[in-house]
């Protein structure tokens, strides 16, 4: 075991991109649900995959006993000794995967991750990717954000600081995992549901999403105009291509281009709901009948008369005299 705390001497590239399996975000939900439902608890967990160059690719993972303080956040624990001792029993199983980092289900960052993060360069090969995992059942949108710690001096001849840096995060699956998924989403989706109301839902889930990221951005200017943040150029520049890709709408033929090929669009999603609708009810109007004839058939081979249509019925006079 003194191997595992001395692995820092292959070091391998800063990650450009981590990519997320499925597996872990059924392990993790898995995690949250017996450990932290209903309460204001987080779990944390190790993060277990592969370098892929620049890249982290995160393939499995498991749970990692850990308490916090909620009124004192310098006040925490994690059992090292148990991460230490899993780690190995998973190595046994599959000798690729290494200790790429570790993950929290949030939903933001803590004052304490720095210092888990501190704790898990004891264990990983390189700087440890730290993703945070959503596993609120109302998020909109990708639930998983990576983040790696670097060095950061805010201004000349202050001292060095260490904090989150923001890495692209992805959730890519392999074809064996892409199987799984779909036989699990299989007891999730509705049948009933029609591909044109699930599409227009995925459309207001993804506007939902967009939304939320413009009110982030939006806050964020808001508090740099303020000067309660620093302006950092990187996002300032990112803004500037974003506004530069918007395509001017006030061209009027590509605004009624747009509109014509969605309004095509749409109507030809609307004309199949209708025809799929109208196919299912004959079939079914079919079916009824075809069943319908059949059991007279059986009826009478089985000797069993059918009941006449109108029924002796007594009369209110009868009623009266009885």
């Amino acid at each position: 075991k003194t191997d595992f705390l001395n692995m820092a001497t292959k070091k391998v590239g800063s990650p450009i991109q981590v990519r997320v399996h499925p597996l872990v975000l059924l392990s993790v939900a898995d995690h949250y649900n017996r450990v932290a439902k209903d309460t204001r608890k987080r779990v944390v967990g190790v993060l277990l995959g592969s370098h892929d160059r620049n890249n982290v690719d995160v393939t499995n993972s498991f749970a990692v006993p850990f308490e916090e303080d909620l009124n004192n956040p310098k006040v925490w624990f994690l059992d090292h000794n148990f991460l230490e001792s899993m780690f190995w029993m998973f190595k046994k199983v599959n000798n690729r995967e290494e200790l790429v980092g570790f993950y929290s289900s949030g939903p933001k960052i803590k004052e304490n991750d720095l210092k888990i993060c501190n704790l898990f360069k004891r264990f990983c090969t390189t700087e440890p990717v730290f993703v945070i995992i959503d596993v609120r059942p109302g998020v909109v949108g990708i639930p998983t954000t990576a983040y790696q710690a670097v060095d950061e001096v805010e201004a000349e001849g202050k001292e060095i600081t260490r904090v989150f840096q923001h890495i692209p995060c992805s959730i890519e699956a392999e074809e064996a995992e892409e199987v799984g998924v779909e036989h699990l989403l299989r007891d999730i989706n509705d049948p009933s549901t029609s591909s044109l109301a699930l599409q227009i839902q995925q459309k207001v889930n993804g506007l939902a999403g967009l939304i939320g990221r413009l009110g982030e951005i939006r806050s964020y200017l808001q508090k740099v105009v303020a000067g309660r943040l620093p302006v950092n150029n990187q996002i300032a520049y990112n803004l500037q291509d974003i506004f530069n890709l918007l395509p001017n709408l006030n061209v009027d033929a590509l605004v009624r281009a747009l509109q014509v090929k969605a309004n095509d669009m749409h109507l030809v999603l609307y004309l199949s709901a209708l025809i799929r609708s109208v196919l299912a009810l004959h079939g079914l109007l079919a079916n009824k009948i075809k069943y319908r004839d059949m059991d007279d058939v059986l009826d009478r081979d089985a000797g069993i008369e059918a009941a006449p249509a109108d029924e002796d019925k007594e009369s209110p006079a009868k009623d009266k005299d009885t």
